[in-house]
This record gives C-alpha cells, sequence and structure tokens, in this order.
C-alpha cells in the first residue's frame, strides 16, 4: 500500500493520505495493522523515519521527547496506558549479534510497539509479521510511505 505524507512544522502535524484520497490519522494507520506490533523502517538518510516515529510515538501519547537511539540504539518510553515502546536506530550495528547482545529480541517479542530504523542488519530477528515501511522522497520532496510485509 502506498501512502503519502507531509510534516506540517507550524502545527507539528503529519498528515497520512492513501493513494486513493483517503485521509488517516496516524493512530488509525497503526491500529489498521491489528495485533502486529514491529515495524521496520527503511529509507535513506533524511528521508523522514525519526520523524514519522516521533508522530507515531505522539498519537500513543507518548510524552517523553522521541528522538533517534542512534548512539544508545535503542530509546524506551511509555504510552498513555503505561506501556513500553521501543525505538531502534540499528545504523551503527555491524553484525546482528550485536542486537542479540543487548537483547534485542527481549524488545522484538514482548508484544509491544518495536519501531525500528535500519533494520536491515538485524532482519534475521525480526518476526515474521514484522510490517516493513519504506519512506522516500521524490524530486519535489513529496514523501512516499510504501508498506509491505
Amino acid at each position: 500500500m502506498l501512502y503519502f505524507y507531509e510534516f506540517n512544522q507550524r502545527n507539528n502535524e503529519l498528515y497520512l493520505l492513501s493513494d486513493k484520497g483517503v485521509r488517516l490519522s496516524l493512530k488509525q494507520w497503526l491500529l489498521s495493522f491489528g495485533e502486529k506490533r514491529v515495524f521496520a523502517f527503511d529509507g535513506k538518510m533524511g528521508a523522514g523515519k525519526t520523524t514519522f516515529i516521533r508522530q507515531l510515538c505522539e498519537e500513543l501519547g507518548v510524552q517523553d521527547v522521541v528522538n533517534s537511539p542512534t548512539f544508545a540504539i535503542v530509546n524506551v518510553y511509555k504510552d498513555a496506558c503505561g506501556e513500553d515502546i521501543y525505538h531502534f536506530d540499528c545504523y551503527r550495528l555491524k553484525n546482528p549479534y550485536e542486537a542479540i547482545d543487548f537483547g534485542a529480541e527481549e524488545y522484538l517479542y514482548s508484544g509491544c510497539y518495536c519501531f525500528i530504523e535500519w533494520p536491515d542488519i538485524i532482519s534475521d530477528l525480526l518476526p515474521d509479521d514484522t510490517v516493513w515501511v519504506s519512506i522516500s522522497v521524490d524530486e519535489q520532496g513529496k514523501r512516499e510511505l510504501t508498506v509491505g510485509d
């Protein structure tokens, strides 16, 4: 499924529009995946992965500052119900064993939301029902979000 999105910095909102012209809130988009909790975000540097994840976390009621855990590898946030949300940035990992060493599998199979940037290095560790999200930017700066399994 193809979506387009735009981040409006004036009101700090991200708009999501399906390729069929249907406007969705991020909460609606997230809930459309049912019980799936692991989302792998792929895209070039600057494509908007962190911004998209920040907006998802805000929709889920996270009060903490959401930023890319580039050096920490994983940040833990609490949603409005007190449930954990895990935000990974695997950019600096050299191999999947580094992820195993810090206990990534416990996070990934916890049943909590996991939002993963640069997931390719740990793809073999991800659950079979992981939602793969690719973000790209066209020549006009419009962001496209493609969802696959």
